[in-house]
């Protein structure tokens, strides 16, 4: 297929730029999200999926403020994430694969790697719960990869169905 975005009919590009922003929102409430329940760290993150320190409590009638997660939340949070993530790459990898600006093995690698982070991600968090508290580094470097590939992809995107002209309307 020869067809690249910046080709595509007004109205198909239209569309395609609402869905990437309005994609875009969902993508920094789930991070705002996240702030809110690790603020970035990585004692916030482990808090968040293995519950408070037991030795925090001085008195049996305090109650801790995060308890670990159930295997039954564990459980549908793993679930509904790798879902939800695949298909938001797979609509972004399927319109990846026609920009014109980034080829090779870096349009291969932003296309693929985010499907091998959520996996990563997901599976470090149940390390981490059941394992190692160490498994959050392998979290954080995993989600970090696979945001920094949607908001790359996204940019391409955007700027040749916005700013990329073809050759005939320079």
């Amino acid at each position: 297929m020869n067809i690249k975005l910046f080709q595509l009919e007004p109205l198909l590009k239209k569309l395609l730029i609402t869905y990437l922003c309005v994609l875009s929102i969902g993508v920094v409430v789930g991070l705002i999200y996240l702030y809110t329940t690790t603020n970035y760290s990585v004692s916030g993150t482990i808090t968040r999926f293995k519950g408070s320190e037991q030795q925090n409590i001085q008195d049996d009638f305090e109650i801790p403020e995060n308890y670990a997660k159930p295997i039954s939340e564990m459980l549908i949070s793993t679930h509904n994430h790798i879902f939800g993530l695949s298909f938001i790459f797979l609509s972004m990898g399927l319109m990846f694969y026609f920009n014109s600006i980034l080829n090779g093995f870096w349009k291969s690698f932003l296309m693929i790697e985010p499907f091998i982070s959520i996996l990563t991600s997901f599976g470090s968090i149940w390390g981490m719960r059941y394992i190692s508290n160490t498994f959050v580094f392998l979290a954080v470097i995993s989600a970090l990869l696979m945001y920094l590939s949607f908001f790359v992809m996204l940019f391409i995107l955007l700027f040749e169905l916005l700013l990329k002209k073809t050759k005939g309307n320079l």
